[in-house]
């Protein structure tokens, strides 16, 4: 073995425990899920390997994406979050109504936030104020918004042929489509600023232990509003991006995204009595679960196997967590 080869030896059990350290227990193993189903998929399917198929998967995984990244901080800060698949459909039903009227984009979106964040923050209210169960008021919360776009639509969906509205959710630069640019974007941006804002500090101390938050001088209410008004605003905007990929807006748009951003936050290793959870592993459980979904339509089983699936991921995840926390807490 030749000296640069030996280097490279000796370099490469520091360089996995860095990234370990960096990814934590739960994101490294999901890297290696990640790179199994890499060389699995690709061994099984000729097309799975194409620029055309990545992109697929890109778009496949932003809408969920996004939407992942405020149930994150609200899984985190000890919430929880059943009403995100509603103001989806609500928040893209109110960008396209306004957008048909002759409005820009960018007033479209700037509506669409609105409606999702003084959603989320009737959502932190009630729960941070009235001290609702967030389980209860969010599953409230989401009849109340899926039923209210029901009645102003009258159950009919709102077409939309704004080109250069649809050509946010179809356009790509550099080979890569819009939506993926902003859902990284979005998702390097929240975790640049989490360690280094009272914002991020908080979602963990408030999560880990909500009455030593309030001694400490914390206003344990005032930031549960700002989580979920957090949470209802990016649900929002994957609710925009579901309208510009689609062309259209329908009240049942969304139906069960709940259920997929939750697995993909507890799959990401935040636990569901809040004060543990990285974005990083929301993201590659967001793509883990992404190409799954891809490999498994390519090499030929039914589409509709993919919901027991998630299901026994999301039990495998909530599980692997309990007997996690069980063995620390013992040691």
């Amino acid at each position: 073995m030749n000296t640069a080869a030996l280097n490279r030896f000796e370099k490469s059990p520091k360089i996995l425990r860095s990234i370990k350290k960096f990814l934590g227990p739960t994101g490294f193993g999901l890297l290696v899920a990640l790179i199994l189903e890499l060389i699995i998929f690709a061994s099984l399917s000729p097309y799975f390997f194409s620029s055309t198929n990545f992109s697929n998967i890109g778009r496949a995984m932003v809408i969920i994406g996004i939407g992942s990244i405020g149930a994150t901080i609200v899984i985190i800060s000890g919430g929880f979050d059943l009403s995100v698949g509603s103001v989806m459909a609500a928040s893209g039903m109110l960008a396209a109504f306004v957008i048909n009227q002759g409005q820009s984009n960018l007033v479209g979106v700037v509506l669409a936030l609105m409606l999702g964040c003084v959603i989320g923050l009737l959502n932190g209210f009630v729960i941070g104020y009235l001290r609702i169960n967030p389980l209860i008021a969010t599953l409230a919360m989401l009849s109340i918004v899926r039923g209210l776009a029901y009645i102003i639509s009258g159950g009919d969906a709102v077409i939309v042929s704004n080109s250069s509205f649809l050509a946010i959710g179809t356009d790509s630069l550099f080979g890569v489509p819009l939506t993926v640019w902003i859902f990284v974007t979005l998702f390097l941006s929240v975790g640049f600023l989490m360690p280094r804002t009272h914002f991020g500090r908080y979602v963990y101390a408030i999560g880990s232990n909500s009455r030593a938050a309030r001694l400490a001088g914390i206003f344990v209410n005032r930031w549960t509003l700002v989580f979920y008004a957090f949470s209802g605003t990016t649900a929002a905007l994957a609710g925009y991006v579901t309208v510009a990929r689609t062309g259209q807006a329908e009240p049942s748009a969304n139906i069960g995204a709940e259920l997929d951003m939750i697995t993909a936050v507890i799959l990401g290793g935040a636990s569901l009595s809040g004060g543990k959870g990285r974005l990083v592993g929301t993201f590659l459980a967001i793509v883990v679960l992404a190409i799954l979904a891809n490999g498994l339509i390519l090499i030929g089983v039914p589409s509709y196997w993919q919901l027991p699936v998630k299901g026994c991921v999301l039990m495998g995840a909530i599980i692997w967590g309990e007997l996690h926390n069980s063995s620390r807490d013992k040691s």
